[in-house]
């Protein structure tokens, strides 16, 4: 149906436009993030500058205990840097997981609300029929290739109504039984016609797809929400 393709195109090109701008928007916070982080570490090579300066301010060291403190204090330094190393790239390994989960959820969430979206233009609309073909002598009408068996009674009801959705016509319930019994359309009563789109309605058995399928107009009549063009009679 027109309205549907609308709706569900413009709720997926909405939906694409969150998601640009949703993965533009956390990329940028992580980097920036990360930025900040990297910066705000020390330098990896401080502390070996400290022992370097202090190697330098202390050349008058001369017994074997203040010499090896100072190897100490060295080791030290290579060991700091080792550690501050590792620091990041453990820091960007976890940036790395956290910009992935960020953009799966920001997908799925957009995913679930443009399916929300989508169910709620169809129940407001009607469903998406793409094939509706009616076969009269095995008393069945195929619903985009899903099979209901009905009674002859409404399968005379869904005929008149096809027959009328391709004429762009919309029934009340006095002309349904008009059609139907062949009597004149002033002698018919308005609930019995009434009553034929409710059986019919029962016998597809679906509440949701019966209701969407035989749609109520307020004072006018009733209507298959179809396209022409997917209707077939056999």
């Amino acid at each position: 149906m027109p309205e549907i393709t609308s709706s569900v195109t413009e709720s997926l090109r909405a939906g694409n436009r969150v998601v640009s701008f949703g993965i533009a928007t956390i990329v940028a916070i992580l980097v920036a993030a990360a930025v900040f982080l990297f910066l705000a570490l020390p330098d990896a090579n401080a502390f070996n500058d400290r022992v370097e300066r202090l190697f330098v301010a202390n050349d008058d060291l001369r017994t074997l205990a203040e010499i090896k403190l100072l190897e100490i204090i060295a080791q030290s330094g290579t060991t700091f840097q080792e550690v501050l190393a590792s620091y990041r790239m453990v820091i960007f390994v976890l940036l790395v997981f956290s910009t992935a989960l960020l953009l799966a959820c920001l997908v799925f969430l957009v995913t679930i609300i443009t399916l929300n979206r989508r169910i709620s233009a169809i129940q407001r609309s009607g469903i998406q029929v793409s094939s509706l073909m009616i076969s009269r002598e095995s008393r069945a009408v195929y619903i985009n290739d899903l099979e209901f068996k009905l009674t002859e009674a409404a399968i005379e009801t869904l005929s008149v109504l096809a027959e009328a959705r391709m004429d762009d016509d919309v029934m009340t319930g006095a002309q349904i039984e008009s059609v139907i019994s062949g009597r004149p359309e002033p002698d018919c009563d308005e609930a019995a016609g009434a009553t034929r789109v409710k059986r019919l309605r029962d016998a597809l058995g679906n509440q949701l797809v019966s209701e969407l399928l035989v749609k109520t107009i307020a004072r006018r009549g009733y209507v298959l929400a179809v396209e022409k063009d997917t209707i077939r009679m056999i």
